[in-house]
């Protein structure tokens, strides 16, 4: 076999093309897994954004109507008469009507309102329970269950979120706490409650398979999860239980460092977006941070690049350029075969039969320009004068055997003369 390949240029050419794609083969299929990673990386990214906006804009436009909502209310005049004298019949009287009416426009039909001097807590729910005694109870500073009111309120004005259990009213829900002011002076903090299990149905249970949506507040406690036992209830004004930050999803501390950088620079302005790889589990995940201003909280959403965007989706594409690598070898094979390998037999064939005296292979001469035919015209022009030549020797000897033959023959004759003319003088 060895043999066999070592005596045929036709071998020789095809182990060597063969060989040579098996080379090229190993940094194309390296170069082709490279551009697939960086093609994922970039539409992963682009997912990532766009996936980020998508829950800013869907999942959180009911929440921002509420906090409209809340706002206005807390902007209410008869609200803010009856903040600075509660014990006004007729300022408590307008002041619950504005309340009843805010009621019945928020989702939830529910309200609270702190009265900022007293401490007095009220509230009221869908059901109207609590119609005429919508005063529950008082806060206190003493009481580790208040100090949300407290941490509220040193938060200055506008509305704040906080996720929170109220034992009292033995309710869960996001709390939207809008503080009223009045200069320096904190009349009280109002707002309402919007049901998390509607609120984590609605945002963060994303049905696109990979992908893990969050909500997290400035301190990066989680406030909406899928999975509520990562949520970090009664977050504000309490210290957050490690296991439900943000940042324990990630356990090396590079990363977490990454993400609170993430978080830097979606709070101080710029791209709306901000994303970078990590390590989740030991995988590569792709971690995309937004921020809503206008709620203190950051969406953070989680995303396994390789089960949202398929690595067999390019496999076609792969078998395609592998396709077309082997059809141009064997192209290459071909015109190689037609060019030089046919022509060089041809050749070979006109040798051997020069060899065997055959002069007529003259007629091999090539007129392509290229070397093989420049050699074959060459070979050509020798066998041709060769030929010419050995016609010319053999015609000479011809000749000479001819004249030679003659001169025999005379000599022959002259002998036979010489001795009949001794026998007659006998």
């Amino acid at each position: 076999m060895r043999h066999r390949i070592a005596a045929s240029l036709r071998a020789r050419v095809l182990l060597l093309v063969l060989l040579g794609f098996a080379a090229v083969a190993a940094p194309a299929y390296l170069a082709f897994n490279w551009i697939v990673s960086s093609t994922i990386v970039q539409l992963g990214t682009l997912f990532a954004e766009k996936q980020i906006l998508y829950d800013r804009y869907r999942g959180l436009e009911a929440l921002n109507r509420e906090v409209s909502l809340a706002e206005t209310l807390a902007g209410a005049q008869a609200v803010r008469d009856w903040a600075v004298d509660e014990n006004d019949p007729e300022r408590r009287r307008r002041g619950l009507g504005e309340l009843e009416h805010y009621r019945q426009a928020f989702a939830d039909k529910s309200y609270f309102f702190v009265v900022g001097d007293s401490g007095n807590y009220y509230f009221n729910n869908a059901a109207n329970s609590y119609a005429g005694e919508q005063f529950r109870y008082t806060i206190s500073p003493d009481n580790p269950r208040d100090k949300w009111y407290y941490t509220t309120a040193a938060l200055g004005e506008g509305c704040h979120l906080n996720v929170d259990n109220d034992r009292t009213l033995g309710v869960t829900k996001v709390w939207i706490n809008c503080v009223i002011r009045e200069g320096r002076r904190v009349l009280g903090i109002l707002g309402t409650g919007i049901d998390p299990t509607e609120f984590v149905k609605d945002v963060v249970n994303v049905p696109q398979k990979g992908v893990t949506a969050m909500f997290a507040d400035r301190s990066g406690a989680i406030q909406a999860h899928r999975d509520r036992n990562l949520v970090a209830y009664q977050s504000l004004g309490h210290d957050v239980d490690a296991k439900k930050s943000v940042f324990s999803l990630f356990e090396r501390p590079q990363d977490q460092a990454q993400v609170q950088h993430l978080m830097d620079q979606v709070v101080a302005g710029g791209p709306l977006v901000r994303s970078a790889f990590v390590k989740v589990d030991g995988r590569d995940m792709l971690v995309g941070v937004g921020y809503l201003d206008k709620l203190g909280w950051f969406n953070v959403t989680l995303m396994d690049i390789d089960r949202i965007i398929d690595r067999r989706l390019f496999w076609p594409i792969g078998l395609l350029l592998g396709l077309a690598v082997l059809g141009v070898a064997l192209i290459l094979s071909i015109v190689f075969r037609r060019q030089v390998v046919d022509r060089v037999r041809r050749l070979e064939r006109a040798v051997r039969a020069v060899q065997g005296g055959n002069f007529g292979a003259a007629g091999i001469g090539s007129q392509s320009p290229d070397e093989i035919g420049r050699l074959s015209r060459g070979f050509a022009e020798m066998v041709q004068s060769v030929g010419a030549h050995t016609e010319e020797l053999e015609r000479r000897v011809r000749e000479r055997t001819a004249e030679l033959e003659q001169l025999a023959f005379r000599d022959g004759q002259t002998g036979m003369l010489n001795r009949r003319g001794s026998r007659c003088n006998l």
